[in-house]
Parts: structure tokens; sequence; C-alpha cells
């Protein structure tokens, strides 16, 4: 069983992104920064005040197109304007998105806002943006057992990746997610751009509920990002035996995060 998790970037690299998506074989794919905007397609322009970012309009259904063969989730935070090439502007989705591949019965799904709630934004907020967490689990028949994988695209906060009091509740909020929608004996996965530094109090928090960090202090940032800061994504598991084999891409570059792929 293959896991992938990414930041797709809102898709800005969609053009290397989608090719690789459908050769990498993954059966459960976790993308953050996923957009999506009903009756769209193509591409659009994000504004914040801060930033002015190329993105699919509706990447969920892109994704979609090049996955025909998986089931997707999407999860919205938070939705606001963006424009068209036409100069048109619509009210985008904002959020994360999982895809399982059919070969795997879903069998549960659970999602929780580890900060703040959702927002429909007139205008895109730099800061203090809603973030939501999405569990799915699934049977892995052919290893005769219960995997669930939680995703999280972890709060931005434009002072840096340094612990604070939302980040400590964030890390609450998803530990509560992970205890609710798991049963003992399941091999669990908890991926994403959680926007920590390797020393946050967040992997003790989910240090106490068994899970191992497999990323630690590795670079999972591309050239596409220009910041001396280079750790945002992090992949952690509840039993290290069950690895076949761990890896953070270096290449190709399908965003400004490097892709996490675990095969268990």
């Amino acid at each position: 069983m293959r896991i992938v998790s990414v930041n797709a970037w809102g898709g800005a690299m969609y053009d290397v992104l989608a090719p690789w998506l459908g050769e990498i074989g993954a059966d459960v794919v976790c993308l953050q920064e996923v957009t999506r905007t009903p009756g769209v397609s193509g591409w659009t322009r994000f504004d914040d005040g801060e930033r002015s970012l190329p993105q699919r309009a509706n990447l969920y259904d892109d994704v979609r197109s090049v996955l025909p063969a998986h089931q997707g989730l999407f999860i919205a935070s938070d939705a606001g304007p963006v424009t068209l090439e036409s100069g048109r502007r619509h009210h985008q989705d904002f959020g994360i998105a999982t895809y399982v591949t059919d070969n795997l019965p879903l069998i549960g799904v659970d999602s929780e806002f580890v900060h703040g709630e959702f927002v429909d934004h007139e205008d895109w907020a730099i800061e203090d943006r809603p973030r939501v967490a999405l569990a799915a689990r699934v049977i892995d028949r052919s290893a005769n057992r219960f995997v669930t994988v939680v995703q999280l695209h972890g709060l931005r906060d434009p002072a840096g990746k340094h612990d604070t009091p939302a980040r400590k509740s964030q890390a609450d909020h998803l530990a509560t997610l992970i205890e609710r929608v798991g049963s003992p004996g399941d091999l669990t996965i908890v991926c994403g751009d959680l926007n920590l530094l390797p020393d946050s109090d967040t992997f003790k928090v989910l240090s106490d509920l068994g899970l191992t960090d497999l990323v630690g202090t590795t670079d999972t940032r591309t050239s596409s990002y220009p910041k001396p800061t280079r750790h945002a994504s992090y992949l952690l598991i509840s039993d290290p035996t069950a690895i076949k084999h761990f890896e953070v891409l270096t290449t190709p570059e399908v965003s400004d995060h490097r892709a996490l792929l675990l095969d268990i």
C-alpha cells in the first residue's frame, strides 16, 4: 500500500503535478492547499495582500480526472475570491483532499477543525485562517489490517513556525480526531504540511498517541521556496515495523513543497 502526501500549492505547478500523480501509483493521495470552484475550470489568480499566485480553479476535480479509479474526499477550511484569466472573479473553496483507490474499501471518514471555524472571506486574510484535518479509515486486504490516514494543513503564522498557544490547541484538536476515528490495532498514519519546526511540542502530543515522526530535520521545501526555514511537511506512523520504504522526494518538483512517499 502506497501513501503520498504533498502540499499541492493550489496547483501552481499543475503541469508537472498532474502527470506525476498519474504515474506514482499511490493508493492514498493526501493533498493540502486544494482549490474547488464549482462550474469553473482552468487557471485563476489568488491574491491575499501579501502574495499573488497562479492556481487551478478546481484542483480537486483536476486530480479526480487524473485518478479516475480513486474516490475523492474534499473538506473546505475557508473560501474567498479568485480572478479568472478573463478578469472575472469567482468565489473559491479552499481546503484539503484525500483520494482513496477503489481497491481499498473506505469504511470511515471524519474531520475536525483544528483551528478556528469555516470563514467565507470577502477578501482573503493574510493570517489566522482556519484549518481542518481529514481522516480516512480503510481496509488493507493485502495485509489483513485496518489503516487510518489523517492529514492536516497546519495553521500559517506570518511570525514563523515556532510554537504558540494556537498551535498547542491545534495539536490537541488533531489528537482528538486521531483517537476518535481509529480503533485499537489500526495502523495509523498522520501526514501533511504541519507548518511546524521539528522540535515542536506537537510531536510530543502525537508521540503520546504512539506515533513516530519519520521526517525530523529533513528539508521538505523545493527550489521554488526562497525562504531559509526548510521545515514544513511531516509524516508519522504508529508502527515503524510496517514501513517498506519512506522517502522525502527531491524530484520531480511538483510544488514549493517536497512530496512524502510511504510504502507499507
